[in-house]
């Protein structure tokens, strides 16, 4: 009988996952991985409560439950990165990364090296291009990883693809992922809809987690006040708030590393809203611009950081042109927007959009997608001028030696 671990969350999407596993006739096994110690506003340990609601829904299968701690492993490949990069005025993913390093690396060698599983599987609403009796026949073996993989190296590459449900898709966090973690992996809700899954926990009696609240917050962290939260672990840099308009001082913040560009900053004796188009940390401002959908926000060019491409990388048209369209979101529940991709020697792409976007933003992940697939995803690391720099026809006025985060360099 074949052996698959199933990561357990203590919410509805693994439960169902792992209902449908046993269904499927496997040996069936739950694996709570406990990533974060915190005490939630009322001072009950959140993980401590996912954990008893995931050995609950164990227990209701009959299946095996194990728990593992990666709370080391989080905090320096996950929450140190995360601290880094708001530190350079950058706003990081958490769980691309949270993915990449943890689930799909530490915790997929913990069931097959440790647990003798055949395959892992997850509660993610994706899918991928080959069949739960191929996932079976994958040999797991850890590549070296160069500049590019091998292009003859891995043959019959695994595509990741998304959902069914394309609302709850969610390929956007998986799009960081290696080939190798991709071949042992099955996806049981792929083919399902959030409310099929809803009703599916319904029948198997899975109350306490289907009444349960769904997470919004950081990967593993949960929600809560962003601003008092990170500044228990970064120092406050007060600098001002500007008008990117006129120059004037409108007031004063706490740290630039508290905004991202498109939020608005509630500004203390401002009776208007402004919005964060642009960060200068040399001096610590932050520039606002008195409407939502103002030109400065609005971007059509960005570069990436090296492309980690999923099945083909890089993809065969883009070797061969060096031009390919394609479609991209820096946010997961955003509308896929017409791109261009050029790419460059070193692995990175520019993207030029079809429309500009509102709120590009350097730090985050530029996702690719082709007709239902997700090909892979690069870190922003430099914005285009915006189309308030262009339409005045002149960059602003800069302290010499300032970086603005959207004029950082690759």
């Amino acid at each position: 009988m074949r052996r698959v671990v199933c990561a357990m969350s203590g919410g509805v999407d693994s439960a169902v996952a792992a209902l449908l596993l046993k269904r499927r006739g496997y040996q069936v096994m739950g694996v709570f991985m406990k990533n974060w110690d915190s005490v939630d506003e009322r001072g009950i340990c959140t993980s401590d409560r996912d954990y008893d609601d995931a050995y609950e829904v164990c227990q209701k299968l009959d299946i095996p439950f194990h728990q593992v701690s990666y709370v080391k492993e989080y905090w320096h490949e996950v929450f140190s990165y995360l601290l880094n990069e708001y530190e350079k005025g950058w706003t990081p993913n958490p769980d691309i990364i949270c993915n990449k390093h943890i689930k799909f690396n530490y915790f997929i060698r913990y069931a097959l090296d440790k647990l003798g599983a055949d395959a892992i599987a997850t509660g993610h609403y994706a899918r991928t291009s080959q069949e739960d009796k191929e996932v079976f026949q994958q040999q797991h073996v850890k590549r070296p990883e160069g500049l590019f993989r091998n292009r003859f190296e891995v043959r019959n590459a695994v595509k990741l693809l998304q959902g069914a449900d394309h609302v709850k898709d969610q390929t956007f966090f998986l799009s960081q992922i290696s080939q190798d973690a991709l071949r042992k992996t099955i996806f049981p809700l792929g083919g399902l809809t959030k409310d099929f899954v809803k009703k599916m926990a319904a029948e198997a009696d899975f109350q306490h987690v289907l009444t349960k609240k769904e997470s919004m917050g950081i990967c593993f962290i949960g929600e809560r006040n962003f601003e008092n939260f990170i500044l228990d672990y970064l120092e406050p840099k007060p600098g001002k708030f500007i008008s990117i308009e006129d120059g004037n001082v409108i007031g004063s913040h706490k740290g630039w590393f508290l905004y991202t560009l498109g939020q608005r900053a509630r500004i203390g004796g401002q009776q208007s809203a402004w919005f964060v188009v642009d960060k200068d940390i040399s001096s610590g401002t932050v520039f606002v611009a008195p409407s939502r959908d103002h030109p400065a926000l609005y971007r059509e060019l960005l570069r990436t950081d090296r492309v980690h491409w999923i099945a083909e990388e890089p993809p065969a048209q883009l070797v061969r042109e060096k031009m390919m369209a394609c479609s991209f979101r820096f946010q997961n529940q955003m509308p896929l927007v017409p791109c261009m991709l050029t790419l460059n020697q070193d692995g990175t792409v520019w993207v030029t959009l079809e429309n500009p976007l509102r709120a590009l933003t350097v730090g985050q992940y530029a996702v690719f997608y082709k007709g239902g697939e997700c090909l892979g995803s690069g870190k922003i690391r430099r914005l285009g001028p915006s189309l308030y720099t262009l339409q005045q026809g002149q960059k602003r006025e800069q302290p010499a030696g300032a970086t603005t985060t959207s004029e950082s360099t690759v």
